[in-house]
């Protein structure tokens, strides 16, 4: 006890640079026990939401665009897909499609087209206002609503491919009605549409107006026009019913499609039906393909613990070092002891719970910290991996 005492007494003493030693040490203790919690979260993260999808369809060709594109909502542009293949599917009784139109934003979040079928899959709840109902609703995700300060009654405006083509894409403005649920997924990042307001950004679909009125014919003040139409901006319930598609649907473009099969054997005959290389769709297991990104990223976790070893090894060697120059600095102080009659075997015992006490206070700091990041190691890669893409 009386050595624990004189122990506590020098390294209170000599504060300073003890609290140098439990930082350097608890540093280096924590950053391998860190780098081991954040890589084994993120792939976990990464892989589950892969896992959740069982099917995902699209146009042949990168299947990580694919994956990228339709999972993530990442800037991935992959060739559309006709409605005739979700019609397909659904002709084929042996799946449920979700449609997904990917290819537009608002205010930097993708604009997710897609069917109600999405939310029950994905397990999405709202948070507040009510689902879509209406050509032009919006639903936005937890993070949209906190970043851009919106909520229900409020509108957002979708970018236009080309600001300068005016015969192309107009911005559509869409109100909020809904806000979802925290999820931690990149749905929380997302606004989602149905599929017909993603057509109708697109330019596919849209509503007319008369530029003159029939009053002003009957007084012969109408002005020339070289077309009778202009199209609309936002969709109102004044407009709603003028707003329309040309063409046939089947012809209308989507990102992707999530394919969820009914069972194992629906799932194994629709991989069998697009196994032609020849075919301009591909079916995908978006798994797969994750596990096989994931396992590429992660070939540098060994080379990365490599390094970390030979790091800690010389950052201990440097500490054995300072303390080291530490007892040799004492050398006048311990031979006083002896002389005073302290036996040399309890000056090491001395030494010794001054380590074993820098070591303690190092480690519990570690394991604070260790619990603190477990605690919220899911939600800090979330938005780790929310920037990525």
């Amino acid at each position: 006890m009386n050595v624990l005492f004189l122990a506590y007494s020098y390294l209170r003493y000599h504060r300073a640079r003890s609290l140098v030693l439990i930082f350097v040490t608890a540093l280096i203790l924590f950053v391998p026990a860190a780098t081991q919690i954040l890589l084994s979260t993120s792939e976990r993260a990464l892989v589950a939401r892969g896992e959740a999808t069982p099917l995902l369809m699209g146009a042949r060709g990168s299947q990580l665009d694919l994956t990228m594109a339709a999972l993530y909502f990442s800037e991935e542009s992959p060739e559309p897909v006709a409605m005739r293949e979700v019609e397909a599917i659904w002709d084929s009784g042996l799946g449920i499609p979700i449609p997904l139109h990917t290819a537009f934003s608002s205010s930097g979040f993708r604009i997710v087209g897609t069917s109600l079928d999405y939310f029950d899959f994905r397990g999405l709840s709202l948070l507040d206002g009510r689902g879509l109902s209406l050509l032009g609703d919006a639903v936005i995700g937890s993070k949209v609503a906190e970043a851009l300060g919106k909520g229900v009654g409020d509108s957002l405006v979708s970018a236009p491919e080309n600001l300068f083509d005016l015969d192309g894409v107009y911005p559509l403005e869409m109100p909020v009605v809904g806000v979802l649920a925290p999820t931690g997924t990149p749905d929380d990042e997302a606004v989602f549409v149905d599929i017909k307001t993603a057509w109708v950004i697109q330019g596919i679909g849209h509503g007319h107006e008369d530029v003159v009125t029939s009053a002003e014919v009957a007084a012969g003040t109408a002005a020339l026009a070289s077309a009778a139409v202009v199209e609309y901006q936002r969709i109102t319930p004044d407009n709603i019913e003028s707003f329309h598609f040309h063409g046939s649907q089947d012809d209308f473009p989507t990102s992707a499609v999530i394919v969820v099969p009914n069972n194992t054997r629906s799932a194994t005959i629709l991989k069998g039906r697009y196994l032609d290389s020849e075919l301009p769709t591909q079916l995908v297991s978006p798994g797969v393909v994750v596990q096989g990104l994931v396992d590429r990223i992660f070939r540098i976790r060994s080379l990365l613990s490599a390094v970390t070893v030979i790091i800690a090894v010389a950052a201990f060697a440097a500490i054995g070092l300072a303390l080291f120059l530490s007892f040799r600095l004492r050398a006048r102080e311990i031979s006083t002891a002896v002389k005073l009659g302290a036996r040399r075997g309890m000056v090491l015992r001395l030494l010794a719970a001054e380590t074993g006490a820098l070591l303690f206070i190092s480690l519990s700091i570690v394991a604070l910290a260790v619990g603190v990041l477990s605690q919220y190691a899911e939600a800090w890669v979330g938005w780790l991996l929310a920037l990525g893409t």
